[in-house]
């Protein structure tokens, strides 16, 4: 197991919400595939959500470049 692996275990376990955005940015900047990225950054990004962490806004930015998140916009008309 990585030390990173490691770090972000201990996190989940204390409930350290502000240490796991950092975390798993840190993991989506190691990952290897598109995949992995998205997924690492989507949970920093819950995890940015739930204590209004400053990155919060950054990190939905690049999901909705990645195709992963849809920027907000007017509502769409119901389906006929």
């Amino acid at each position: 197991m990585s030390t990173l692996d490691a770090d972000l275990l201990h996190a989940h376990a204390q409930g350290d919400a502000a240490s796991l955005v950092t975390l798993y940015q840190q993991a989506a900047a190691q990952a290897n595939n598109t995949e992995a990225v998205a997924f690492y950054l989507t949970h920093a990004h819950v995890f940015a959500m739930e204590i209004n962490h400053p990155d919060r806004d950054a990190l939905r930015a690049r999901l909705i470049e990645m195709g992963r998140e849809a920027p907000l916009g007017p509502p769409r008309p119901p389906l006929r």
